[in-house]
């Protein structure tokens, strides 16, 4: 009598709750997500299933004759945060918006969904995070109160459902994300099985319904949006809220936008009447003086494609202690040390490797694009020969190390910005274009000829004491 074989042991399965990437057996890091320990176990291996034809529900249509005008983008009355998104907010459009505690997400959020409320397009902003009258104090103070703009404070997600089907807003904004749980998954809000339910529930619900949704999203320690990578997939737009929480300024910045481009940045300040957006923010980046000051250079940074005039300041003094210090703010550490090695080899400035150096900007801007290399050579040479630079004179330049200028992008917008500004005098790289009118620009091909510019002056020394002399 034949014997019947007893099927197999299921094979384990393993799958990353970061990016969903599964695989036969287990690995320490993801090799799609490149994420460490997120690789587990969720069951046997999926059997090879093959999906049949199944009816259209559309017919393909070639893309000339696609009507685009569903997609067109309507301003949130924030010019600022327009600016970032291209436009404005494309119905059906999901926009994710991260920064850290106390930059000012739900103070923006909750004016521009004032601003955007109307009779037409209905607003509903839902709080996770506080209360109803929390939320109602804050609008008070900034005066973001419309009768057509609808407060729940909710953490359920079928709550949330509910109110999308009894106020139709053409507006959802969601603060946060990692507040809302869903009831049919297990574990806590916040989790990555929750932030993919909760993300996804809404996702569909504003493409069926041609609803834009504002969503909130925590940050890590390191600065990352808190939660599974795939969020960032999920969504149409990214954005990053930076800012010192010491200084008034704010930026917008996108780092993924599927409707238009991720080169522009918004500018804010932040104040006790709420956020306001700032056109020409150049004039936080600068500290006005009757007369020079050694140790301080300016140059015209680009924030995307907005160019800004900002301010690096540098200070010398002696050391006490046998290891000098060097301390940056708004600097890139590695930039300033490359410079002061530059300098000192190139430049023969001895005088910086036995010295305390202190390097920052003005405003907490933080400046981290090459073309700011000069400008940071030139205030720490200004320092170190406690010499001042010529008045209203800009410097433009990425420095290498062998000690050449070398061209940076968008030369004649931050010359343009600076001669606006009523800067007369630049240092740039050679060919630098078009020139604006009423500005004197000397083309420096290495870190030598642009130290020329520091008048020469004799150093004056310390009185030496009576004893000393003899």
């Amino acid at each position: 009598m034949a014997t019947r074989k007893s099927p197999g042991k299921e094979r384990p399965s393993y799958r990353c709750t970061e990016c969903g990437w599964t695989t036969a057996k287990w690995l320490g890091r993801c090799p799609e997500c490149q994420a460490w320990g997120t690789v587990e176990e969720f069951g046997g291996t999926p059997a090879v299933r093959t999906t049949a034809p199944g009816r259209v529900t559309t017919a393909a249509l070639p893309i000339g004759q696609v009507d685009g005008r569903q997609a067109t983008a309507r301003s949130t009355g924030v010019d600022e945060l327009d600016r970032v998104l291209g436009g404005g907010l494309v119905p059906g459009a999901v926009v994710l918006l991260a920064g850290e505690p106390g930059v000012g997400k739900s103070t923006l959020l909750l004016d521009a969904a004032a601003k955007s409320a109307s009779a037409a397009h209905p607003t509903l902003y839902v709080t996770g995070e506080e209360s109803a009258s929390q939320v109602r104090l804050r609008a008070d103070r900034i005066g973001a109160l419309d009768d057509h703009l609808y407060l729940a404070a909710e953490t359920d997600l079928s709550a949330v459902l509910g109110h999308l089907d009894t106020v139709k807003p053409s507006l959802l904004v969601l603060d946060s994300v990692q507040t809302v749980a869903s009831p049919e998954i297990e574990g806590a809000p916040g989790g990555m099985a929750q932030v993919r339910e909760v993300a996804g529930a809404l996702i569909r619900a504003s493409k069926e319904r041609g609803m834009s949704t504002l969503l909130v999203g925590h940050v890590t320690k390191d600065g990352a949006i808190a939660g599974p990578r795939l969020l960032e997939h999920l969504v149409d737009v990214v954005l990053h809220f930076e800012g010192d929480r010491h200084a008034r300024l704010r930026l917008v910045r996108g780092v993924k936008n599927r409707y238009g481009t991720t080169d522009e940045v918004g500018c804010f300040e932040l104040h006790d009447e709420g956020i306001t957006g700032l056109a020409d923010p150049s004039g936080l980046f600068l500290t006005r003086r009757a007369e020079p000051v050694p140790g301080t250079c300016l140059t015209v940074t680009l924030e995307g494609r907005r160019p800004l005039v900002a301010e690096v300041q540098a200070l010398t003094v002696d050391s006490q202690i046998p290891s000098p210090r060097r301390t940056t703010s708004g600097l890139e550490t590695s930039r300033v040390s490359m410079m002061l090695a530059v300098l000192e080899q190139r430049g023969r400035i001895s005088a910086l490797g036995k010295r305390d150096i202190y390097s920052a900007t003005v405003g907490g801007v933080k400046l981290t694009e090459p073309a700011a290399d000069l400008a940071v050579a030139l205030a720490l040479a200004s320092a170190a020969s406690d010499t001042p630079l010529p008045k209203n004179l800009v410097a433009i330049g990425e420095v290498g190390l062998a000690g050449e200028v070398r061209r940076v992008t968008g030369v004649q917008r931050r010359l343009s910005e600076a001669a606006r500004l009523g800067f007369t005098h630049a240092l740039v790289p050679t060919d630098p274009g078009k020139i604006p009118e009423g500005m004197r620009v000397l083309e420096v091909a290495d870190v030598g000829q642009a130290l020329s510019v520091l008048p020469k002056r004799v150093r004056r020394e310390a009185p030496q004491e009576e004893g000393a002399r003899r």
